[in-house]
C-alpha cells in the first residue's frame, strides 16, 4: 500500500512491479524530476527503456499551506485516457495506474525534437504556431466530452478542483483584495457549479511539451467536469504574463492570445461562443492577479512587473472587457 514515508526509489519500484512492467529488482535507476509543486515524478530506468512515474503529493511544494487529496492522481490518469480517445498523438503513451500505489506510469518524452513550451516562450524562441496547435487539441477534447454517452463518472471532482484551483487562486486572492471579493467569489461560485465540459485544470506552457511540432499535454491532476472557460483563461493568462515580462516578445504573445481563440472557437458546439468568450474575458484578469497574489505566484516576474499586473488586472476584474480583443487592447496600451 502507498505510504508517503517510503523511500522514493522503493515506491517507484513497487509501482513498476504492481503494474507488471518489470520486477522490483529490474529497476536500474530512479531519477527524480524537478519543476512541479504537486507531485513526485521520476524517470525509471529499466532494461532497454526508460519510463516516467508519477505520484500525487498530499501537501504541495509552495510557501503557503496548500493541501489536496492524493486520489487526484486517478482523475489525471482518467483525463489522459479520455484525451487519448480523441487525440492520441497529444498525450503520452500510458502504461497503467495502480490504486495500491496512487501512482501511474507513462511514456518518458525526451529527445532532440522535444521541447517544453514554457522554455521556448521565456527564451523568446521564434513562434512556431504553438498557441494555435494547443487551442486545436483543447477544443477537440472539450467538444468530445460534451457528446452524449461520454462517461463523466471519473470526473465528478468539483471538491478537488475547489481545493486545487478555486481556493488557492481566487479565494486566497480575494483575502488579499477584499474590495474585489464580490467579483472573485462570483467567479468561484460559477466555476464550482459548472459541469458541462471536461476541464484539464492546468493548461499551462509548463505542462505542454512539443515533439516534432505536435503538442503533448501533461499534468491533469485538476481534471473535473466544469466550465471550458477555466482551461482557456488559465492558458491565455500565461501568454499575457509572459508578454508583460518580455517586452521584445510582447506583440507576438499578445497576438497569440487572439490566434488561440480564433483556432479554438470553431470547435465550440455545446454553447454560444460569444457567451464562452465573455466568461474567459472576465476570468482572465482574476487569474492574472492570482498569479501574483495567490498561493502559487509565477516565479519569473519582478516586483515591478507584479505591480504592473495588479495595475492592469484590478480594474479589469471590477469592470471586465467585452471580449478578448478589447482586453488585449487594454493590456497593449499599458
Amino acid at each position: 500500500m502507498y505510504r508517503v514515508s517510503e523511500p522514493f526509489d522503493l515506491r517507484c519500484a513497487k509501482l513498476i512491479a504492481n503494474l507488471g512492467l518489470a520486477g522490483e529488482g529490474e529497476v536500474l535507476a530512479v531519477k527524480p524530476l524537478t519543476g512541479g509543486v504537486a507531485s513526485d515524478i521520476a524517470v525509471v530506468s529499466l532494461p532497454g527503456r526508460e519510463i516516467c512515474v508519477k505520484f500525487a503529493l498530499p501537501k504541495l511544494k509552495v510557501a503557503e499551506d496548500w493541501r489536496a487529496p492524493v486520489h487526484r492522481n486517478k482523475a489525471e490518469y482518467a483525463w489522459l485516457m479520455a484525451a487519448a480517445a480523441c487525440a492520441p498523438e497529444n498525450v503520452p503513451a500510458l502504461y497503467g495506474w495502480s490504486p495500491a500505489d496512487n501512482g501511474f506510469a507513462m511514456e518518458y518524452l525526451t529527445g532532440e525534437s522535444v521541447y517544453l513550451w514554457k522554455d521556448a516562450l521565456l527564451k523568446s524562441a521564434p513562434d512556431q504556431g504553438e498557441a494555435e496547435a494547443v487551442a486545436s487539441v483543447l477544443g477537440r477534447i472539450h467538444a468530445a466530452s460534451t457528446v452524449p454517452g461520454f462517461d463523466q463518472s471519473p470526473f465528478r471532482n468539483r471538491d478537488d478542483f475547489y481545493a486545487l484551483r478555486l481556493e488557492p487562486y481566487l479565494n486566497f486572492t480575494a483575502s488579499k483584495h477584499p474590495d474585489l471579493a464580490p467579483q472573485l467569489s462570483g467567479l468561484v461560485d460559477s466555476l464550482y457549479a459548472a459541469d458541462s465540459v471536461l476541464v484539464h485544470g492546468d493548461v499551462s506552457p509548463k505542462n505542454i511539451l512539443f515533439r516534432n511540432g505536435t503538442p503533448i499535454i501533461l499534468d491533469a491532476e485538476c481534471a473535473t467536469m466544469g466550465d471550458a472557460s477555466f482551461d482557456l483563461a488559465f492558458c491565455l493568462n500565461h501568454l499575457i504574463l509572459k508578454a508583460l515580462h518580455l517586452p521584445a516578445s510582447r506583440r507576438t504573445l499578445s497576438a497569440s492570445v487572439l490566434r488561440f481563440w480564433a483556432r479554438y472557437e470553431p470547435e465550440i458546439s455545446w454553447e454560444d461562443p460569444t457567451a464562452l468568450e465573455a466568461r474567459v474575458t472576465a476570468l482572465l484578469p482574476a487569474l492574472m492577479l492570482a498569479r501574483v497574489d495567490g498561493k502559487s505566484p509565477v516565479e519569473y516576474l519582478s516586483e515591478q512587473e507584479r505591480g504592473r499586473v495588479r495595475r492592469l488586472a484590478i480594474p479589469l476584474i471590477a469592470g471586465p472587457a467585452r471580449n478578448l480583443t478589447d482586453l488585449i487592447t487594454v493590456i497593449d496600451k499599458d
